[in-house]
């Protein structure tokens, strides 16, 4: 604009941030009101320069390239006034995996884990694919929301597969090390795929392409014994029983199921089960309302302690790999607990550590930032333990034609937690610690109303509702019943669980 150096220098406003004086990014001094000033012959320092009327920067924007090649704050101007839109573009991701947590449980009890696992996975995929394309921020977020809705469905509809085809010793293995296992070695994979690819368009090609292997996967996976049991097919059931005895090279017998009628194995359910039966009694509901708490913040302390790698001391890159690594070990430590330790204990436990340790940061000097850090990812380390024995637990918890759907309500119910969890991390304008002050709180009160719930360790799953109430929990006066929680889990007898020993008898 034909200005000498001095003005250029003098054009953009300074403003106070965290007790430092920087240049504003936002606003500038009015152009054509510097250009008559600089035609005069003033100079800046003879102006009072808080006068002078400011705008906006109505001529856009250039971004530093030395991180990100290409992102869609870059690429749709999400800064200044739009600024918003950054936290809230994550938000909308996790409004589709509350939504998706709802629906799925219910539509895969309904019509089955296995197609809900793979159309779902198609969803994820697809979506993902045609983000690619989106021409503004408005589309992206719609695919977004799309893709958040297809991700959580899959996964819990494999994480509930997989706990009810597996016998008790390769159940806890799979929902321990083989669910979250693998997860954290692809949270690991990310930051160096998003290393190696600096344009957000094709780190989107690199994450859709994978979900192609999937396909072949639809001839080796079954569907639920459990769950076609409990829909009456029980023929169906049968036939996958004895074809993974064959597999196994056991000889299981001629009927299975013999404790059926003839005229029961062809016949479905009369009663149908839906989300209100997660409140049906006193004592179902107080279980319910007890995950709904920890579940919510496992997720937001999750997701919130996970979000913030990129405004941590150091790398952004490396720092969103080490708290993606430091979830394997916590992953470990969760399997060796559903394997010796009582579940009650594991969780309250991993809370108590989490929570505890978010505490101690505000102790920190500011000269100590690699401390502070250090903290952070052992308070994650509580965090992703507990999240990994929740799946476990609760799925132990709830009865077979119930087991779906409370574990995609708790899903969905912690999903509150991670679409707020995006601005729960901009407390810190408030108080640079409160953030941590209250998510520690949290992990304190959960860690404690964990103790409540009822003990699953070592225990045949439920196959009713009623087999449900009857399991042993510590009672509180100031909730319980009288009689209620006293009796052990005796039931055992129902056709189901007789199945199940059966196959664990021959190593199924």
């Amino acid at each position: 604009m034909n200005l000498s150096e001095d003005w250029i220098r003098a054009s953009i406003p300074t403003k106070a941030v965290n007790g430092k004086l920087e240049l504003s990014k936002c606003r500038r001094y009015k152009l054509d009101i510097i250009r008559n000033l600089s035609s005069l012959g003033y100079n800046p320092e003879d102006v009072n320069l808080t006068d002078i009327e400011q705008e906006k920067c109505v001529d856009g924007w250039t971004y530093s390239k030395d991180i990100y090649q290409s992102t869609i704050v870059t690429e749709f101007d999400l800064v200044c006034d739009d600024e918003w839109k950054q936290p809230f573009t994550s938000s909308i991701y996790f409004i589709g995996v509350l939504c998706g947590s709802f629906f799925s449980g219910q539509i895969s009890d309904r019509f089955g884990r296995k197609p809900v696992l793979f159309v779902t996975m198609m969803v994820q995929t697809f979506f993902t694919f045609i983000q690619v394309f989106a021409p503004s921020w408005e589309v992206f977020s719609v695919l977004f929301f799309i893709v958040g809705l297809g991700q959580i469905s899959n996964y819990v509809a494999a994480f509930v597969l997989g706990t009810e085809i597996l016998s008790e010793g390769v159940r806890v293995l799979y929902s321990s090390l083989g669910v979250c296992f693998f997860f954290a070695i692809g949270y690991m994979m990310l930051p160096l795929m998003a290393f190696l690819i600096r344009s957000w368009r094709m780190l989107l090609v690199a994450l859709s392409v994978p979900g192609l292997i999937y396909i072949p996967l639809w001839w080796f996976i079954p569907e639920s014994p459990r769950w076609l049991i409990s829909q009456g097919k029980v023929e169906e059931a049968e036939a996958i029983v004895k074809n993974a005895a064959k597999k196994n090279k056991v000889t299981p017998p001629d009927i299975i199921f013999s404790e059926i009628g003839e005229e029961e194995r062809n016949t479905k359910p009369k009663e149908s089960n839906n989300v209100l039966d997660l409140m049906r009694t006193s004592n179902i509901r107080r279980t319910t309302l007890i995950l709904f708490l920890v579940w919510l913040t496992l997720s937001m302390g999750y997701f919130g302690l996970s979000l913030n790698t990129s405004r941590l001391h150091g790398d952004p890159f490396v720092n969103c790999f080490i708290s993606a690594a430091i979830e394997v070990p916590a992953y470990i430590t969760s399997w060796l607990s559903l394997r010796y330790l009582p579940r009650r204990l594991s969780c309250s436990a991993s809370m108590l550590l989490g929570g505890g340790v978010l505490y101690f940061i505000q102790l920190v000097p500011p000269s100590l930032p690699s401390l502070s850090v250090a903290l952070e990812m052992v308070g994650k380390f509580g965090i992703a333990i507990g999240t990994a024995l929740m799946f476990t637990y609760t799925g132990e918890l709830y009865p077979t034609v119930l087991r779906n759907t409370a574990v995609g309500s708790c899903a969905m119910v912690s999903r509150v937690g991670s679409a707020i969890a995006p601005y729960f991390i901009h407390l810190n304008v408030i108080h640079q610690h409160l953030p941590y002050i209250l998510l520690g709180t949290l992990c304190l009160l959960s860690s404690t109303t964990t103790l409540f719930l009822p003990e699953s360790f070592n225990r045949p799953l439920p196959e009713t509702i009623e087999q449900m109430q009857k399991r042993d929990r510590i009672n509180c006066s100031c909730f319980s019943r009288k009689h209620e929680g006293k009796d052990l889990f005796q039931d055992t007898t129902s056709t189901i669980t007789t199945s199940v020993k059966i196959l664990q008898e021959e190593r199924f």
